[in-house]
């Protein structure tokens, strides 16, 4: 089933995000998380790119394989570009059809120095408009409420995003943020640029000041007064920082909800626990 078909059945869309384990012995452990998240009934499910994995020992694919047709919930699989040839992305999509997987979120990928670069995909609008040729895959691109660090600003951001689009992304699923003043003011650009396909909002749940200074470090998300003032106020309090980073993102959820977002995607950084809680405060909305 194409994840695209849903929102325009559902009036707000609910997705998780979860990573495969680096070694094989963890592999169990997704198993369990699996095993809660499921139970949660999301629309759907995405999986992070195993990056430099070939198309046959991917544990991406294996464990989207696992999430469709053990649990039966749609899976959506990451699929970076910059560092593949035309021929190997090729290899994917026979994979990814033998395993009836229907829907990708295609990206660019990070520039790695000790990788090496291609040329047949420069960026995730090139990826996009590939994969849609072939007629076969509902497509979904990322986006950035506060901008991509590597745009010059946020009209250029803009223009970008339209191109991605354009290029056939059936819908789009965004970067982490912690103001959502940020995100309506980015559904306003949007708008304005013409840009009109669903758009979900991603939320990662912080429980610890180490994961919030790495990712504000990665995408440059701001924070608000509200959210310093629990940082600074339970940081060393473990316990209390997790209720009170669930409490925040619970607050979050409501008032995206309330102001009708397309979707809310939760990072739910492989931590079942997490998902559960928000989606016991959120049983009642969606």
């Amino acid at each position: 089933m194409h994840i695209a078909d849903t929102y325009n059945k559902k009036d707000t869309v609910l997705s998780f995000e979860i990573f495969p384990p680096k070694k094989d012995s963890a592999l169990k452990n997704i198993d369990a998380t699996l095993e809660v998240l499921c139970k949660e009934n999301p629309d759907f499910i995405s999986v992070t790119f195993g990056a430099g994995g070939s198309s046959n020992n991917n544990k991406t694919i294996e464990i989207a394989n696992k999430i469709k047709n053990q649990y039966g919930i749609e899976p959506m699989v990451h699929l970076t570009c910059l560092s593949y040839e035309k021929s190997e992305i090729d290899d994917f999509y026979k994979v990814l059809k033998e395993n009836n997987i229907e829907n990708i979120l295609a990206l660019r990928g990070d520039r790695n120095p000790n990788v090496e670069e291609k040329n047949d995909f420069k960026h995730a609008s090139d990826l996009t408009s590939y994969i849609k040729a072939k007629g076969d895959f509902c497509v979904a691109g990322a986006c950035y409420p506060e901008v991509h660090p590597e745009a010059d600003n946020s009209i250029v951001d803009i223009r970008n995003l339209k191109k991605k689009v354009d290029a056939g992304a059936d819908f789009l699923v965004s970067q982490l943020f912690f103001n959502n003043d940020e995100f309506y003011r980015f559904q306003e650009k949007c708008a304005i640029a013409g840009i009109d396909v669903p758009i979900s909002a991603g939320i990662m749940p912080v429980t610890n000041k180490s994961q919030i200074e790495r990712m504000v470090t990665m995408c440059g998300a701001t924070l608000p007064d509200r959210f310093k003032k629990i940082m600074e106020k339970y940081q060393d309090n473990q316990e209390a920082l997790f209720d009170a980073g669930l409490a925040y993102a619970i607050s979050q959820v409501i008032d995206l909800i309330a102001s009708g977002v397309d979707g809310i995607h939760l990072y739910t950084m492989n931590n079942p626990v997490v998902a559960r809680r928000i989606c016991d405060g959120i049983k009642n909305l969606i």
